[in-house]
């Protein structure tokens, strides 16, 4: 179930095979991440023809959605793909979302993030990067679809000032968009139709334009360029497959009852509606409105109609977790994962419930659970929190501390990974797998805290040549 998180104030560490990057304390106006199995799953489905037709390792790629109003989507830090929830809730149709994946993706395909005009340095893109993929890390506590993230690089247009790219880069990824529609039968009309509604946006003054316009510089040559191909295009008249724009109408209808008020979701999905869409739309609205009884009810119909949907069932589980019906939320959990078993967070969220109800019949489910979703998703602190609770529950002391050294060093305790994993080296079988891990982390630790030394030492000389200069001018 879709949920979002917004912290003020962190400090992110991001880790990809024990390599620290040491985020800068975030502060001000936030960037959020929004966290869904279902959307995840819809936006791969939209995404992932265009990113093989790319030549792109598609399981390199990875997509975020940014929990924000504005019609956006950009591209940073290599292969990743960011879209606004703004930009969905704006799209009229899943033919123009795929055209901007489709843009999108011409940028990385033509190596424009190695040549961005505004000449952003490698370190600011790693620190928002860190802020941004640090989501399932960040997670402390909370339910494992929430994706969290905030940045101290200043306002909304500051941040996506950094994203512009030149008109010859935009030429040259319109041109790979349309490539990539027509190598995947698709059409480019969704494209043009998309820039068309942006087009007038240059007229607007620069502080009132939506982002895409400033980031994504466009005139009327660069629209007829576009529109001369994708009319030429022998895919020009086909239409989206059926069934991804019965799957993005609900992405939409669950957006909107999650993010707007729930007066505007009973006007564009009023009671008389008893579509999938505005059912679901409307169960999304009554959760937010801690109307629980009605977003039950709504529910309910919607699991009677399609029993086989596990998205419907995972709704359930979290709407009777979040008001405390902690163990009834673990039947409809434990369906979600039946029906879509390769969902490692709806893995999670059922493991949460049956570790949460904290009673022993539950803990070896919670475990196994836990282990299939961590072994695909090893950079989700979230999970490893609970694992380690889990495990202390059942005794097992050495993956309780290999499990909480994870979790420290996700979330950026150096010193109580290094003392969890030293403590795991101790009992865990010497030379098994987990055990190599404990020492990674260790070795980890070592190196991050020298990094550290360091940098201070830098610190501390540069001071004091700053005050010997002080000096000498007095």
């Amino acid at each position: 179930m879709i949920k979002n998180i917004l912290f003020k104030f962190f400090a992110a560490f991001v880790i990809f095979s024990f390599t620290l990057s040491n985020v800068a304390v975030a502060q001000g106006r936030g960037i959020s991440i929004l966290r869904d199995a279902e959307i995840e799953q819809i936006i791969r489905d939209m995404s992932e023809p265009i990113f093989i037709a790319a030549e792109l390792d598609p399981i390199a790629v990875d997509t975020y959605l940014l929990n924000d109003t504005t019609i956006n989507a950009f591209v940073t830090g290599g292969q990743n793909v960011f879209i606004h929830s703004g930009l969905l809730l704006a799209a009229e149709n899943a033919n123009q979302v795929i055209g901007v994946i489709a843009h999108e993706t011409g940028h990385i395909s033509g190596g424009h993030l190695h040549t961005r005009s505004e000449g952003m340095s490698q370190m600011a893109t790693y620190s928002l990067m860190g802020v941004l993929l640090g989501v399932a890390a960040m997670a402390v506590g909370a339910p494992p679809d929430v994706g969290i993230a905030a940045t101290s690089l200043g306002t909304h247009t500051g941040v996506m000032s950094m994203f512009r790219f030149t008109r010859n880069q935009e030429s040259s990824a319109d041109q790979a968009a349309i490539d990539f529609l027509d190598a995947t039968g698709q059409s480019g009309r969704g494209l043009v139709e998309f820039f068309e509604i942006l087009g007038d946006q240059e007229l607007v003054p620069e502080k009132y334009q939506d982002p895409y316009a400033r980031t994504h510089p466009m005139n009327s040559d660069r629209i007829d360029a576009i529109i001369d191909r994708v009319q030429e295009s022998p895919f020009y008249d086909a239409q989206t497959h059926p069934d991804i724009e019965r799957k993005f109408l609900l992405l939409q209808a669950k957006l909107f009852g999650y993010l707007k008020p729930l007066h505007a979701t009973m006007v564009r999905y009023p009671i008389g509606d008893n579509s999938i869409n505005a059912r679901y739309a409307r169960t999304f609205a009554y959760q937010q409105s801690d109307r629980f009884d009605e977003a039950i009810a709504e529910i309910d119909t919607l699991i009677a109609d399609y029993p086989d949907n596990p998205f419907f069932h995972e709704t359930k589980g979290q709407t009777l977790y979040e008001n405390g019906y902690v163990e009834e939320s673990i039947e409809p959990y434990r369906t979600a994962v039946e029906l879509l078993p390769e969902s490692n967070l709806l893995r999670m969220s059922y493991a949460q419930s049956l570790v949460s109800v904290d009673k022993e019949e539950y803990l070896d489910e919670a475990i196994t659970q836990l282990e299939i979703a961590l072994e695909a998703e090893p950079n989700n602190s979230f999970g490893w929190r609970q694992a380690s609770m889990a495990y202390h529950r059942n005794d097992d002391l050495g993956m309780t501390h290999y499990s909480t050294a994870q979790h420290f060093l996700l979330t950026g305790d150096i010193r109580g990974a290094m003392i969890n994993a030293r403590k795991a080296l101790e009992l865990l079988p010497p030379n098994s797998p987990k055990w190599l891990k404990a020492q990674d982390i260790m070795m980890a630790g070592a190196a991050n805290m020298d990094s550290r030394t360091l940098k201070e030492q830098e610190r501390r000389e540069r001071e004091q040549k700053e005050r010997q200069k002080q000096r000498n001018r007095s």
